[in-house]
C-alpha cells in the first residue's frame, strides 16, 4: 500500500465472531498495532448494539453465528454506522456466503487462515474505501466468470419454469437454499432440486455462474 493510502487517524475496529478464544487472540494480535483500536462483540446483536453505540471504521465479521448470521449483522450495522466498512472474517469458503455477504454491504471477504499481517492491511486498505477479496476466493471467482464467459450460451431453446426463474433471482441476489424455502413456502430439499435442475438446464456448474447469467440477461431488477 502506498503511503498516502495509509490512515493518519486511528482506525477504530470492531471484532464480532462468537468464538471467543478467535475473538480474544485475534484482538490481543491487532492491539499490537498502535494504529488500531479494537473493540469486540460476541454475536451479531451485540454487534449491532456495539456499531450502533461508537460508530466504528471497520467491522471485522464472522459470516455464521448463531441467531443473526453475518451477513444479516452486516445489512443491520451499514443501517446504523453507514460510514462503518465491513470485512467478513470467516471459515466459509462458500460462494453463497461471499455473494449474500456483498449483497448486504460488506466491503470485504477474509478466509480465516490469513495471516495477522493480511488482516490488519486489509483493516487499513478497507479503512481508505478499498474493497478485497481472500485470494483463494478471488481466484476461485475469476475462473467461474472465465469458463462461463468461454461457454458460450446455453443450448438454443432453454426454458426456465416460472418456479425456476424465481428461484434463479433469489440465487443470484446472494440466498441460501434455507432463505430461498423461506421466502418461496418450499421445502430446502425442492430448491435444492430446482437449482440442480436450473444448472443442468442452463449448463452452469456453480451458483456464481448463475449470478452472473442472471445478471447478463437481465433478469433481475437492479437499480
Amino acid at each position: 500500500m502506498d503511503a498516502a493510502d495509509v490512515p493518519t487517524e486511528t482506525v477504530r475496529v470492531l471484532l464480532v465472531d462468537d468464538q471467543e478464544l478467535f475473538r480474544r487472540g485475534l484482538r490481543m494480535v491487532l492491539e499490537a498495532d498502535p494504529g488500531l483500536d479494537i473493540e469486540e462483540a460476541h454475536d451479531g446483536p451485540s454487534g449491532v448494539a456495539q456499531a450502533t453505540a461508537s460508530a466504528p471504521d471497520v467491522v471485522l465479521l464472522d459470516v455464521r453465528m448463531p441467531g443473526m448470521s453475518g451477513p444479516q449483522a452486516a445489512a443491520a450495522i451499514k443501517e446504523v454506522a453507514p460510514s462503518a466498512r465491513i470485512i467478513m472474517l470467516t471459515a466459509s469458503d462458500e460462494e453463497s456466503d461471499l455473494l449474500e455477504s456483498i449483497r448486504n454491504g460488506a466491503s470485504g471477504y477474509l478466509l480465516k487462515d490469513s495471516s495477522v499481517d493480511q488482516v490488519s492491511d486489509a483493516v487499513r486498505r478497507v479503512a481508505t474505501g478499498q474493497s478485497l477479496i481472500s485470494p483463494p476466493m478471488a481466484t476461485r471467482l475469476l475462473e467461474e466468470f472465465r469458463l462461463l464467459a468461454t461457454r458460450g450460451e446455453p443450448p438454443r431453446g432453454t426454458k426456465l419454469s416460472d418456479r425456476e426463474l424465481e428461484v434463479l433471482r433469489l440465487v443470484a441476489v446472494g440466498n441460501n437454499n434455507r432463505e430461498i424455502g423461506q421466502k418461496l413456502f418450499i421445502s430446502e430439499n425442492t430448491v435444492k432440486n430446482h437449482v440442480r435442475n436450473i444448472l443442468e438446464k442452463l449448463q452452469l456448474r456453480s451458483r456464481v455462474e448463475a449470478a452472473t447469467y442472471a445478471v447478463r440477461e437481465r433478469l433481475l431488477d437492479l437499480p
